[in-house]
């Protein structure tokens, strides 16, 4: 919808509810509804809203990085920002809006059952909740208190143990770390596995010591053949777009996805997908209801803005999604021309972040200027940019940055911010910043 349309519309939204008011106000004799109501409606915002960045104090980036929390994740697409916006105009009940939307984003991504959640963190929590019910017959209630000689295990191999953790311990679950595919069948044996959970873009970490040595179909596996439900976290592992079905389609039983990176939805909002017995029962201990989930809110606009999102990425094709992604790549590239031992390279991490990300190498010797000596002058000059955060870094999930490497993601670049990027880092390197 155009702005200008989007205007119209809401000022015939207002004219109708104040010929309504007059209506009532004729048929009731109180003449002074009208004018309450007047008293209560805001003024006419002008057609781009008052910018309160500026206002408090905060200054906008340049976000070179990603889809960082950090740097609250990706921008709506105009699509998803309407219908957040139209959203927040009308009340309706939650409970209703909750069951409806995740009917729909089921349909849509081929799953038995969905529900929007506070994020892929939320989803964790709400899909161990659901294991540990399902798996103890419990109410919403018992949990954490009396979890104590029940079930409430999570089995985890230990590569892919990080800080998401705390979203199954809230809970009251416990890890059992297991390493070898014997030691994980041992885990299985013992009884009180609620649920396991594999963390997805754990997977590109093969070849480093300490990578975890259980892939996903071996572990999907073992712990069907032990009747116990398997949990994937795939929370920045999208795109590509066909991830949103492959793992339930896998036979994984839940699956959680960021909203706010690669779905372009709203930051705080996420997808909890799979077995309908155990989303329903992850909808019981969701927000508004008294559940573990209780504080865990996603507002109605959150809801309509996943589902928005859901449809957005669906209206596109792979090639489509990844955009001008490599453009922007090339043209930083450019940049980098001829500064002496500088060199450029492109990768694409295979799950996490799978776009392409510009990695920028050279000799601080020859350059007389360190990585963090360039990524402290970006930051604090303006516009003030955002380097990803394996700049600098050991190789991490598919980047194989060093000490020397300056890691550039161009996802998340407004138009034009890419010539900006690539001549500000031109001129930290050749020192004419």
């Amino acid at each position: 919808m155009s702005e200008s349309t989007e205007s119209q519309a809401g000022f015939l939204s207002r004219r109708r509810f104040f010929r309504w008011v007059s209506a009532l106000s004729a048929a009731v004799g109180v003449g002074s509804l009208v004018s309450s109501a007047e008293a209560f409606s805001s003024p006419t915002p002008s057609s781009d809203g008052e910018d309160y960045y500026a206002k408090l104090g905060v200054p906008t980036i340049i976000n070179a990085a990603g889809t960082y929390t950090t740097l609250t994740a990706a921008c709506m697409p105009p699509e998803v920002l309407a219908a957040v916006q139209k959203a927040a105009l009308h009340p309706v009940r939650l409970h209703d809006l909750q069951r409806k939307a995740g009917e729909y984003i089921a349909r849509r991504l081929n799953c038995e059952g969905a529900i929007v959640t506070s994020g892929a963190a939320g989803a964790i929590s709400l899909a161990t909740a659901a294991c540990i019910q399902y798996a103890n017959n419990l109410s919403i209630l018992d949990m954490p208190q009396a979890l104590s000689g029940r079930k409430n295990a999570v089995i985890v191999q230990r590569a892919h143990r990080y800080e998401y953790d705390r979203a199954m311990y809230l809970c009251g679950a416990r890890v059992t770390e297991v390493v070898t595919l014997e030691d994980y069948r041992s885990a299985c044996r013992a009884g009180n596995a609620v649920m396991t959970n594999f963390f997805n873009a754990a997977e590109e970490e093969e070849g480093i010591a300490g990578s975890a040595q259980i892939g996903r179909e071996e572990w999907l596996r073992v712990a069907h053949e032990y009747k116990i439900p398997c949990l994937l976290d795939a929370a920045a592992d999208m795109p590509p777009i066909s991830n949103l079905w492959k793992y339930t389609g896998m036979g994984f039983d839940l699956v959680t996805f960021s909203g706010g990176k690669g779905m372009r939805g709203p930051q705080n909002a996420g997808l909890l997908l799979g077995r309908k017995s155990l989303t329903d029962l992850a909808h019981e201990n969701n927000n508004p209801g008294d559940g573990i989930g209780r504080g865990m809110k996603v507002a109605k606009e959150q809801i309509v803005g996943m589902v928005a999102a859901v449809d957005w990425v669906l209206s596109h094709t792979e090639e489509s999604m990844q955009g001008d992604y490599q453009k922007r790549v090339d043209l930083i590239a450019a940049a980098m021309k001829g500064i002496p031992s500088v060199r450029t390279e492109t990768v694409v991490p295979k799950i996490a972040n799978h776009v392409p990300h510009l990695l920028i190498r050279f000799d601080p010797e020859v350059t007389g200027v360190t990585t963090d000596q360039i990524v402290e002058a970006l930051r604090t000059e303006k516009p003030s940019i955002e380097l990803n955060p394996n700049t600098g870094q050991k190789p991490n999930q598919g980047i194989p940055a060093d000490a020397n490497t300056l890691v550039v993601g161009v996802w998340m670049l407004q138009p034009g911010e890419d010539a900006i990027v690539g001549q500000r880092i031109r001129a930290v390197l050749t020192k004419k910043a």
